[in-house]
């Protein structure tokens, strides 16, 4: 039967929460020095898959963390396995896992290689010792150009992601951060702004004034010179922070910024499927309690009216090159973007926020630079239910 692929999930994400350092602007659900539990993480993984009753067939699959790589070869393999028995993908197609330079070895590429793995997100962030200290980072400098060796010498695709508007840097540096990664020519590069997530390290320490944020206008000028340098080394710039090499874009998050729907298994994973929404607890003992112990390690779930499907579209889509394209959004959500945004749409295009055609609405330029508040504006002068 022809799946629906906002309805019935084409992709998976799986999460795995053990690192070796939990970094002070990190919020995600990670787990620091519990290694002893990570066998039972994976069976309680094998647990929830299980749910599923029998092999669900994926396009796309996304292992994120956490520092899935932090993995011994062994366990990595032994999830590896798990996965192509539940959520089997099509040899050949995407299959993505996020590591850190200190954590990969041959033997892991090796393994990832073997099972499937096609494309390896290296978290860089830096290549500058300042800043990677400023960051909170482990790894050094040299280990990155190792690493990349290691996934090139596996077959595996590489992409980098580096972050901008580190406490204390300047555009000089980013500059300098950007040339260091085009000399290793990634497949595909990730440039995201540095955000202070509430309760973190070093959202505490900018609270008491212990670091130096980089001012508005100065992050701003670091975002248009990457617009700038990526496209000019034959880069596609096909979503806000994102951009890839002629046929390497990412097809997991191509999907989820289209609002399709996904699945996602492990600690703090979210899941998205028809107009449902569910998140599993963030505390990895507590998901591997609840796992083992018959209960659903999911905690909150959210059924979303049509028109909240269809905002969320829109918010999501928006952020894309090509973004909300008329026809497809319609198909997608039953509404018209066209009625639904038409009190919104004068002001975004009468301050060149975004260009409309005769088949779709997308970011200008302007636009990209203030994402978020166009998204913002667009939402709120949204048609009422």
């Amino acid at each position: 039967m022809k799946r629906t692929p906002w309805i019935d999930p084409e992709t998976a994400y799986i999460h795995v929460p053990f690192c070796a350092h939990h970094c002070g602007y990190c919020d995600f659900a990670v787990t620091v020095g519990q290694d002893h539990q990570i066998e039972l993480y994976l069976e309680a993984l094998a647990v929830e898959l299980a749910s599923l009753a029998q092999p669900y067939p994926v396009q796309t699959l996304f292992i994120g963390g956490g520092t899935p790589t932090h993995l011994s070869a062994a366990q990595l393999d032994g999830l590896l396995a798990l996965l192509q028995r539940w959520l089997p993908w099509p040899r050949g197609n995407e299959a993505s896992i996020e590591a850190t330079p200190e954590s990969l070895s041959v033997e892991k590429c090796a393994v990832l290689a073997a099972r499937g793995i096609t494309r390896v997100s290296l978290g860089v962030q830096s290549f500058d010792t300042r800043t990677l200290a400023a960051l909170d980072r482990r790894h050094r400098s040299d280990q990155i150009g190792v690493a990349l060796c290691y996934i090139r010498d596996a077959g595996l695709t590489a992409s980098l992601d580096l972050i901008y508007a580190a406490p204390g840097s300047t555009l000089a540096d980013w500059q300098a951060d950007v040339a260091q990664a085009l000399k290793f020519e990634p497949e595909h590069l990730s440039a995201y702004g540095l955000t202070y997530e509430k309760g973190t390290p070093l959202w505490k320490q900018r609270q008491r004034g212990a670091v130096r944020v980089v001012p508005e206008l100065e992050e701003l000028a670091m975002y248009e010179w990457t617009l700038d340098a990526l496209a000019a080394h034959g880069y596609e710039h096909y979503e806000v922070s994102n951009f890839a090499k002629p046929g390497h874009r990412c097809g997991h998050n191509e999907r989820y910024w289209a609002n399709e729907a996904y699945h996602g298994y492990g600690t703090g994973a979210a899941r998205y499927v028809g107009s449902s929404r569910e998140l599993n607890v963030r505390n990895t003992a507590d998901y591997i309690r609840r796992t083992l112990g018959g209960e659903s390690p999911t905690f909150q779930r959210e059924i979303l009216s049509p028109h909240e499907r269809a905002l969320e579209t829109a918010a999501v889509q928006l952020r894309r090159g090509r973004g909300i394209e008329f026809h497809p959004f319609e198909l997608q959500t039953g509404y018209s973007a066209v009625e639904l945004f038409r009190l919104a749409m004068p002001v975004l295009l009468g301050e060149a926020l975004v260009h409309r055609s005769d088949t779709g609405l997308s970011l200008t330029r302007k636009g990209y630079c203030v994402a978020d508040g166009v998204v913002e504006h667009l939402l709120s002068r949204a048609t009422p239910a």
